[in-house]
């Protein structure tokens, strides 16, 4: 596809990196069997380098990182977990003991627990976030998908936690008022990686088709780039 389009100089990624970048991408799991052992300093500063090298809404940027190294404070955490995840699988109904069956969580076992918050004093910012506020939640996230990819490529597993009340993590992490919780990141090395994401490998759920997803110019109107016609140009989608 790339060959096509023009690139400026400088700026053009080998076929093979391309294809390193989409690799990543297409098999990056949500890992939550962790094997202990450690993420050397260096590696670990540099995967949160690539998080830091996320776009942010008006260049803020609105996360924070705080690695949690202390045993007693990782176990309050996974005790909150816990609460939440009872709560959650009540509200589930029916597929209550289902889920109680997933394994939503490492904290305990991961070489690295990284809790990744929002930072206060965001409502000075109005560039960007004016409106649509949550633009602060959305460059978090891609702070998160950059560690993520990164650390696969590493060959780190990483899971994101979002099972928690925000006030009782808040108050475990000494969050200052107007700071937000909105992860606890699992990180370090695993065994063996999911052959398909966890959920879907469970029985789950599965993964929705893009083509029921995307729309020309207007909600439900039309998907030309998914007419038959045009699947020689748009590559294979089908990892």
């Amino acid at each position: 596809m790339s060959a096509h389009r023009p690139v400026p100089p400088g700026y053009v990624f080998e076929p093979q990196e391309v294809q390193a970048v989409y690799r990543a991408i297409f098999e990056r799991r949500d890992m939550h069997h962790f094997a202990g052992g450690q993420v050397p300093p260096g590696q670990l500063r540099l995967l949160l380098e690539a998080a830091h090298h996320a776009p942010s809404v008006g260049f803020m940027p609105p996360w924070r990182f705080l690695r949690v190294t202390d045993a007693v404070l990782r176990q309050h955490l996974h005790d909150a977990v816990e609460e939440e995840r009872l709560v959650t699988a009540h509200a589930l109904g029916e597929r209550e003991n289902e889920f109680m069956r997933l394994k939503v969580q490492g904290l305990l076992e991961a070489a690295e627990v990284l809790a990744v918050v929002l930072a206060d004093g965001r409502d000075k910012h109005v560039f960007g976030r004016r409106t649509p506020p949550q633009m602060d939640l959305a460059s978090a996230a891609c702070a998160i998908q950059n560690l993520w990819l990164a650390a696969w490529a590493e060959g780190l597993g990483m899971g994101w936690v979002s099972l928690f009340g925000p006030a009782s993590v808040s108050a475990l992490l000494a969050l200052p008022p107007g700071a937000e919780p909105i992860a606890l990141l699992c990180l370090g090395p695993v065994d063996s990686f999911y052959h398909e994401p966890m959920l879907q490998q469970q029985r789950w759920a599965r993964r929705a088709p893009l083509a029921s997803l995307a729309y020309d110019n207007r909600w439900g109107q039309g998907r030309e780039v998914f007419d038959s016609a045009n699947d020689a140009a748009r590559g294979d989608g089908s990892r």
